[in-house]
């Protein structure tokens, strides 16, 4: 994911954030926002099975039920947290690259930087406000109609203040420091291999399946860290049964959430949804790693040519 800088270059690179909001924008537009409300969906609702989730999404609104939360939340948060991801994790995988590093701990320093940065820069609100636009709409079953997206925020940051409009967001940046470490550390680890067994020296181009398999390899296997993730919907979780359950504690942490969902579920809740999140990390990291290098690219391409 690193900025390859012509000599001599300083300073910040305002391509990389321009990048990151473009591909992230693009990402959540296409598959990602289906695939984040069927895991939300199935996080959220522990004894649901695959099937059942697919069925209460579409329940709710045919088609347009899977993109529920994509504007405005979905889209304010990927053009936000997608700059400043692919700007602070490029800027220190260049720099550590640059010390000496190889590319896998370069890609793991960067992705866990660029994700702590982007949850508490942009993530904490716009997370929690579409966990919660996903999860209210429960409400309608029960014949009340329910808040429109900005009442729904202007309420809870009345009542709540900002910690109400950022509730979960440490759970968000635990996430994001352990997606994207991992993402870009396994994808680039993966890189390292084929150009090992392809008998190419570091820093020669790959293909665009071998890009792809290294980005689906490092997807994949970042969701080991899913029990975080269903930690952060169940502090975001707005649903009507969430909320009247008696044994949910009344002011959630990252470890007594943790404690709630084991009690309730066992193992099993805390990797609920892990399927439809393998298929989205793995989209997540094809867009934000493989297809992100070939724009980098291109932007330096044509700024060679100025």
């Amino acid at each position: 994911m690193a900025i390859q800088k012509e000599p001599g270059q300083k300073g910040v690179s305002w391509s990389n954030i321009a990048v990151g909001a473009i591909m992230n924008m693009f990402e959540v537009t296409t598959l990602g926002q289906p695939l984040e409300v069927v895991k939300t969906q199935m996080a959220a609702n522990r004894s649901q099975s695959m099937v059942q989730a697919l069925q209460s999404v579409w329940a709710r609104g045919g088609t347009l039920g899977f993109f529920q939360g994509l504007i405005p939340w979905a889209w304010i948060e990927a053009s936000t947290k997608g700059g400043v991801l692919l700007f602070t994790a490029s800027e220190i995988e260049t720099a550590t690259t640059n010390m000496g590093m190889n590319p896998a701990t370069g890609g793991l320093l960067g992705g866990m930087g660029g994700g702590i940065a982007q949850a508490y820069a942009t993530m904490g609100f716009t997370t929690s406000m579409k966990t919660a636009e996903i999860t209210r709409h429960k409400q309608a079953a029960t014949g009340v109609k329910p808040p429109s997206t900005w009442a729904l925020f202007f309420e809870i940051l009345r009542k709540e203040g900002i910690r109400g409009v950022n509730k979960g967001v440490n759970a968000v940046a635990v996430r994001q420091c352990t997606n994207w470490g991992s993402r870009i550390g396994l994808a680039r680890l993966t890189e390292t291999s084929i150009r090992k067994v392809r008998g190419k020296q570091e820093g020669q181009s790959l293909g665009v399946m071998d890009r792809i398999l290294s980005s689906s390899v490092g997807g994949a296997l970042a969701t080991w860290n899913q029990p975080i993730e269903v930690i952060r919907v169940e502090m975001q979780n707005m649903s009507k049964e969430a909320t009247a359950s008696a044994n949910r504690p009344a002011k959630l942490t990252i470890f007594n959430t943790f404690g709630y969902i084991y009690k309730e579920n066992g193992i099993k809740g805390l990797y609920r949804g892990v399927t439809p999140r393998i298929a989205l990390g793995i989209w997540q990291t094809i867009c934000m790693v493989s297809f992100a290098d070939y724009v980098k690219e291109w932007v330096k391409g044509q700024n060679q040519k100025v």
